[in-house]
């Protein structure tokens, strides 16, 4: 395991001109990890209403109808979309320099969902070059949010904190009021579908929505692990890395442009679902430092297992019912984030 972790490294090209010491530590983190990420993956799998044991799984067609074509498409859906999530909730806070920048607080969940609705009004159910129209129309709200927003917080070279926030958060109750009036516009059935996007669902069947999300989410994450160097530096200071050769302005760009793919893809199925990519990039930085170089791998780790074990509580809390994940997510991540940050405290007094 630890080898194969190390060739992945390698192979993106975001660990070059870094220490050996360092990137064994970084493939010691993702051993770790991984463990704990195939303890989420059983968890999500056997939880829920219906009950599934070994036995059950080899002799009941039944059972296997559910653990292959619900359960299984589930646990994989809420795994790539948490990942995403927090991956870019690492990337927003870097190249913001902003510890509270996240998809939810910078209106590209908003933006995304506000597109993904727009298409859901119109029936637009149609696929251009073999996209669905959805996922090109989440992509373009995720896109003008996150352009909108960067504009309206820059002044001169700089982003200003306080703007960036209240801008994104103005972005966040626009969207929110056009999504509102689409569903008093449409009929029953689009207007259910767009409540859906409100609250955020991982139901699924089969395994066909999440080939054609791999497609867009996979390159997305390589693209970020690859600048997660530069990232590092722009995490510090914007001259700094602009003197020590980072193309400041291309970097922006290819953040922006990835982040808003891989949310519009995540929104345009999963729906809105909020504080994911705002409290796991801080739960990988308590655990392992500050360097966005073990942030991006680690978050897209612990975001997988953080989702999974969210919809496995959500499925299985209110018995033959169940709780939106969304609403899990932000009942989870506020306390747990509070947690770890007394216990980082605690810690830190003590040395």
């Amino acid at each position: 395991m630890v080898s194969g972790a190390q060739v992945i490294v390698e192979s993106v090209g975001f660990w070059r001109s870094t220490p050996v010491a360092s990137r064994h530590k970084l493939v010691r983190v993702l051993a770790l990890l991984a463990i704990f990420l195939l303890a989420s993956i059983v968890i999500s799998l056997w939880t829920g209403y219906q009950p599934i044991t070994w036995a059950s799984l080899r002799t009941d067609e039944m059972t296997r109808s559910i653990f292959f074509r619900l359960r299984l498409p589930r646990m994989m859906m809420a795994a790539i979309i948490g990942a995403t999530l927090a991956c870019v909730g690492a990337a927003l806070q870097a190249l913001f320099r902003n510890p509270l920048a996240e998809p939810l607080t910078l209106g590209v969940s908003g933006g995304g969902a506000l597109g993904a609705s727009l298409a859901i009004a119109f029936g637009w159910g149609a696929r251009v070059a073999g996209m669905p129209v959805v996922f090109i129309a989440a992509f373009a709200g995720a896109l003008a949010s996150i352009s909108i927003v960067y504009r309206l917080a820059k002044a001169g070279s700089m982003v200003v904190p306080g703007s960036l926030l209240l801008a994104g958060i103005v972005i966040n109750l626009v969207a929110n009021a056009g999504v509102l009036t689409m569903q008093y516009t449409v009929d029953q059935t689009r207007s259910l579908q767009i409540l859906r996007w409100l609250v955020g669902a991982l139901d699924v069947v089969g395994f066909s929505v999440i080939w054609q999300m791999l497609v867009f989410l996979i390159p997305g994450w390589v693209v970020l692990l690859f600048v997660s160097r530069d990232l590092n530096l722009l995490a510090v200071d914007e001259q700094s890395a602009a003197s020590l050769g980072v193309n400041v302005p291309r970097v922006e760009r290819t953040v922006y442009l990835v982040s808003s793919l891989l949310v519009g893809v995540t929104v345009a199925v999963g729906g809105s679902i909020g504080f994911v990519g705002l409290v796991v990039p801080h739960i990988a930085r308590l655990l392992f430092g500050q360097d966005t170089r073990f942030a991006l791998p680690s978050s897209l780790l612990i975001g997988a297992s953080f989702l999974m074990l969210a919809d496995a509580l959500a499925r299985s809390v209110m018995g033959a019912g169940e709780l939106p994940v969304g609403a899990v997510t932000a009942m989870l991540g506020g306390p747990f984030f509070l947690w770890l940050m007394h216990r980082q405290q605690r810690f830190s007094v003590l040395q």
